[in-house]
């Protein structure tokens, strides 16, 4: 029997969160809708922020209360603080996202905070995830360099993994935010990680602005973490990471990992179908080369 890897499709949160053109809620829901059919078992459904600074995720609530939940499957939401804990799970989200920072001038550039005064504010929307018996992920970015920094030390990684594993995130999501990360340099860091927290609760997040995610999959693959976020076709990507081209599409991985031996779950071709969709729609070409290649485009 083949070995399983989890495919979080990040996609609708992630992804199309930075899109300058607005996306309809009946668009958002059939997307959400095509990825669960095509067999992804964590959808990333949206984020209960301030419609002020992320415009695109202000109908979170019309989406989760409009999706047909497939059975077996997870629509997460990210809620960095108690106000959008309440809206997620007036929303009846039964997972939610905190997303911290390991780098501190990422940290205040992005949610204008410290990591410590962030890590504070998650506390709260943690403990009342326990009580309310909601899952709760925990992402941090910046893990392998930040666009004002450089290259973060890995004990900062370390750090922030830790603080938001012990205060009760079942799984620690490593986001490569700006997609700089090599092979090597993200095995070191899965295995500084690792160190502090079991590899079954890691998963990696990378962006592909350097032609380096597959690459870091495999690195973290061979590391012993068996969890990836993806977007379907390549969508979303850092708003200030020079030249970034999102992160790796989904069907990318799911076509390496399903040619090598390794089951995801999910069905490639309707994958592509959604990939080339979303695109038409968004009116660009698939991000994706997997997809590029099957439609000839």
């Amino acid at each position: 029997m083949s070995e399983a890897i989890h495919i979080v499709e990040v996609g609708p949160r992630d992804g199309l969160q930075n899109e300058k053109q607005t996306v309809s809620v009946e668009t958002k829901i059939e997307l959400v809708e095509r990825l669960a059919a095509a067999g992804c078992k964590t959808v990333e459904a949206g984020a209960f922020v301030s419609p002020k600074w992320v415009p695109q995720m202000a109908a979170s609530d019309e989406v989760m209360a409009n999706i047909k939940r497939a059975p077996g499957v997870s629509y997460p939401v990210l809620t960095p603080n108690m106000k959008g804990y309440e809206g997620a799970r007036a929303a009846k989200a039964d997972t939610v996202a905190v997303f911290g920072a390991a780098s501190e001038s990422f940290s205040q550039k992005n949610i204008n905070c410290s990591i410590a005064e962030s890590i504070e504010r998650f506390r709260p929307v943690i403990e009342a995830a326990k009580a309310d018996g909601v899952r709760v992920r925990g992402y941090v970015s910046c893990v392998l360099g930040c666009p004002y920094e450089g290259k973060v030390p890995l004990a900062q990684v370390v750090r922030v993994s830790r603080a938001l594993f012990e205060m009760g995130c079942y799984e620690i999501s490593l986001g490569d935010t700006i997609g700089v990360g090599t092979h090597e340099e993200t095995r070191a860091m899965i295995r500084a990680v690792a160190q502090e927290i079991p590899l079954a609760a890691l998963a990696g997040h990378y962006h592909d602005t350097y032609g380096q995610a597959l690459s870091n999959i495999w690195g973290s693959i061979a590391e012993g973490v068996r969890t990836f976020d993806a977007s379907i076709s390549g969508l979303g990507g850092c708003p200030y990471a020079r030249g970034a081209s999102g992160n790796v599409a989904s069907e990318d991985v799911v076509y390496s990992l399903q040619g090598s031996g390794f089951e995801t779950g999910t069905d490639l071709d309707a994958l592509i179908d959604a990939s080339r969709w979303i695109s038409e729609i968004l009116d660009r070409p698939p991000g994706s080369k997997v997809t590029r290649a099957r439609l000839g485009a």
